[in-house]
């Protein structure tokens, strides 16, 4: 609905990860390099770890997107797995055709024919797993025997872990010490300060195609936005689409500290930085507002309603 007011072709601030959008924060910046450093030593397992929000997945699209023609890419983004679906889902991803009841020895031989093809056209199986800290202990143990296949010289597989914290303490318990000591590069995310908010989010903006000279996002607001935050992307853009919707409303073009109080009463992941009781409905309000002027003045099926409705479905999903 704010598109049209503020000049932009597409929400700045939606919760999916696209490299579109993506910043080049420190913490990112650091651990792609981390990656693809180890990437290349060619053995063992990589893991990346960072709390809910940080951009884990954002980092590995983009560890997607810049793997170079060396690499083959196996990408598991739900590991919920068991051993025999883990091997199946790794099979194909690299296009290898498993019967459905295969067992551990028939899934050993298909891959390791396969990786070796691989290797001989002069290439690097990598498997990527999101979510890391989903994995059952048995199939993580399914994991660390598939990277046991080499040649005399070389790791056949690695592997890159992306997860929670709770992935780190998930792979320090005794029986899992065998992949924990094959994990020879680890690097883990850390949230934004107000100076780095601030580039975020008005880089966002312009990506979006923000042209004004006006920032619309000043210094004080963002650090409001990092007392609510704490420094997570995630809650930023939460914070940060809910602020636009509110300025609309009132028809400003500058997002103030009052835009903010409001938005992070109304987002529960935020730390609440006003107790003032009115705010609790003071967001609601207004969006009805917003609503039943533009139901006023285009009808219901204006095109400022139909990308409310788009937005509102974007946001509530």
């Amino acid at each position: 609905m704010y598109l049209y007011h503020f000049g932009i072709k597409e929400l700045p601030f939606t919760l999916t990860p696209n490299t579109q959008f993506f910043f080049g924060l420190p913490s990112h910046n650091e651990a792609l390099t981390v990656l693809k450093t180890a990437l290349r030593s060619g053995e063992g397992f990589i893991k990346v770890t960072g709390e809910v929000g940080t951009g884990k997945t954002l980092v590995c699209r983009k560890l997607l997107n810049e793997m170079t023609k060396g690499f083959v890419a196996a990408y598991i983004p739900n590991p919920y797995l068991s051993p025999s679906e883990l091997r199946h889902a790794v099979a194909s991803e690299l296009q290898v055709d498993l019967p459905s009841n295969s067992d551990q020895q028939e899934f050993t031989q298909a891959i390791q024919q396969k990786l070796v093809e691989i290797r001989k056209q002069g290439q690097s199986v990598v498997l990527i797993i999101d979510e890391a800290q989903a994995l059952p202990d048995e199939s993580i143990e399914a994991l660390r025997l598939m990277t046991n296949l080499e040649t005399e010289s070389a790791k056949l597989m690695q592997v890159v872990l992306f997860g929670q914290p709770e992935l780190n303490q998930k792979i320090a318990k005794p029986e899992l010490r065998q992949l924990r000591q094959r994990i020879t590069f680890s690097y883990e995310l850390a949230q934004m300060n107000a100076d780095q908010i601030y580039q975020y989010v008005n880089h966002r903006m312009l990506v979006a195609g923000y042209t004004k000279e006006a920032t619309l996002f000043s210094k004080s607001v963002c650090k409001k936005l990092l007392k609510a935050s704490q420094g997570t992307p995630r809650i930023v853009n939460t914070i940060c689409h809910k602020a636009l919707m509110l300025a609309y409303g009132e028809g400003k073009f500058i997002v103030s500290n009052k835009h903010i109080l409001l938005a992070v009463s109304d987002t529960e992941a935020a730390e609440p930085i006003a107790s003032r009781p009115w705010l609790a409905w003071a967001l609601p309000a207004v969006i009805c507002a917003i609503v039943t002027t533009s139901l006023l003045i285009h009808g219901s099926h204006g095109p400022q309603v139909q990308d409310f409705v788009s937005l509102m479905t974007e946001w509530h999903k």
